[in-house]
């Protein structure tokens, strides 16, 4: 009984032997992922005054296309730099806590409850009454009414509608 465990063990060491082999010889290379850019991801709190919430899931999704990062790599690490109001709603929504959830559910469901629900009228006014700050150089205030412009710019997927938008702004 001993001999015939010890056979089936001996066959299936040669097995792997000859899968590794063929590995090698056929030049996959292994991937290593860099989890040393997991500080590259800055903490997001969901605060109107903190990072921009796509800026955050790009950080992410950048670091871990670099990083060789999985899936459930982006999940954990997306989790793990929350903070504030987006740390609790996290913590709360059990959706996300499912084995099934996915990075874009993930993103899905932060873009759902952290939306700009001001009107484009509230922009415009925020832009067009735009002061340059006290401690602010001119091209922070120029960076931050060209991202006051993004949001009130025409959001259309129709490549179409896009078009059409443009031809008629010039």
């Amino acid at each position: 009984m001993a001999d015939a465990r010890l056979q089936a063990g001996l066959v299936e060491t040669k097995a792997e032997l000859q899968r590794l082999r063929e590995r090698v010889s056929a030049g996959t290379p292994t991937i290593h992922k860099d989890l040393s850019l997991i500080s590259l991801v800055l903490k997001w709190s969901g605060l109107e005054n903190g990072i921009l919430l796509e800026g955050f899931l790009t950080t992410v999704e950048t670091s871990a296309c670099i990083g060789f990062w999985d899936e459930t790599d982006k999940l954990q690490i997306a989790a793990l730099w929350l903070t504030d109001a987006a740390r609790q709603f996290y913590n709360r929504c059990l959706e996300l806590h499912s084995t099934g959830v996915t990075w874009q559910k993930y993103k899905d469901a932060f873009r759902q409850r952290f939306r700009d629900t001001h009107t484009d009228q509230y922009h415009f006014m925020r832009l067009q009454t735009a002061r340059q700050g006290r401690n602010e150089s001119p091209q922070e205030f120029a960076d931050r009414c060209r991202a006051l412009s993004q949001k009130i710019v025409c959001k259309v997927d129709d490549p179409v509608v896009q078009r059409i938008h443009n031809e008629n702004a010039d």
